[in-house]
């Protein structure tokens, strides 16, 4: 990796979170987690100098890869020459921000999976993004900041449940996770690392229409963790609503947000929100 971006003249951008995997056992392990067969189309969004983007191709049908960087772009398309001069729609390389790319072109991914060391900057919205898409992919496979990797496996009543945890597993059931030493890495990151595999959920809790609404009460439910959630709540609902609400999903009336489950978010939802049900 020093030879090719010394070659190159390119100097890493940490604002982009550029710190590329390079151990060829956790590669294998995050392509083996992601279960990529033949009849799959794989989403790698920050390929860097494609050493995933090589396994994926090998025993993926179709791997689209988006890199925002143009000078990684350069490097990308003289490793994947063959392929991209044949018009081989085993693959296809983006030119693009992927957060834009994402909210711009509307795909079905139901039938893709994302297999991704993400850049860590994005990471976050970017899995949000996908999770709540119409049709979000059937599993996500990404490296990610162990902090926040924990985020995304956390439970009520921890320190690291919150709006990512519920955002995620409204749509998605963790299926395991590994951590990723830095030395992993270069450069080197200054935090930890860690693999999370999230699997769609067969039935979903809610229909896509109830998304937004259920991301509301959640944002607003975690924004200031230490008030008790009805307080901040009556900012968007009548007392008497809430108080429904509550009772019928349970909830007692002191609660901090962190200490609801998804299911109660889930049947708070249903009763505050029952006007975004139509057309899931």
């Amino acid at each position: 990796m020093k030879q090719i971006l010394a070659g190159e003249g390119i100097q890493l951008t940490r604002s982009l979170g550029q710190s590329f995997l390079h151990d060829a056992n956790h590669l294998r392990r995050i392509v083996d987690a992601a279960e990529v067969a033949r009849a799959d189309q794989v989403l790698e969004i920050g390929p860097g100098l494609g050493p995933l983007t090589e396994l994926l191709v090998e025993r993926a049908g179709r791997v689209l890869a988006i890199e925002k960087d143009a000078r990684l772009v350069r490097v990308l398309e003289q490793r994947f020459q063959p392929l991209l001069d044949r018009g081989d729609p085993a693959f296809e390389l983006v030119h693009a921000d992927a957060l834009e790319y994402l909210r711009q072109r509307p795909t079905n991914w139901g039938e893709w999976k994302l297999v991704a060391n993400l850049p860590y900057s994005v990471a976050s919205p970017i899995l949000v993004e996908l999770a709540q898409a119409d049709s979000p992919p059937q599993r996500m496979v990404a490296t990610l900041q162990l902090e926040v990797a924990r985020r995304l496996l956390a439970a009520p009543g921890s320190s690291d449940y919150g709006i990512l945890t519920l955002l995620l597993q409204v749509s998605y059931e963790p299926q395991g996770w590994f951590k990723i030493p830095s030395t992993c890495f270069f450069p080197e990151p200054d935090v930890d690392s860690a693999c999370v595999a999230l699997s769609r959920r067969p039935e979903p809790l809610l229909p896509p229409a109830r998304h937004l609404a259920f991301a509301k009460l959640v944002k607003r439910s975690f924004s200031q963790r230490r008030k008790m959630m009805l307080k901040l709540l009556k900012a968007d609902w009548p007392d008497s609503t809430l108080a429904r609400a509550f009772a019928e999903a349970q909830v007692p009336a002191q609660s901090r947000a962190e200490q609801v489950s998804l299911e109660q978010f889930v049947r708070l939802t249903q009763h505050l929100a029952p006007d975004s049900c139509c057309g899931g």
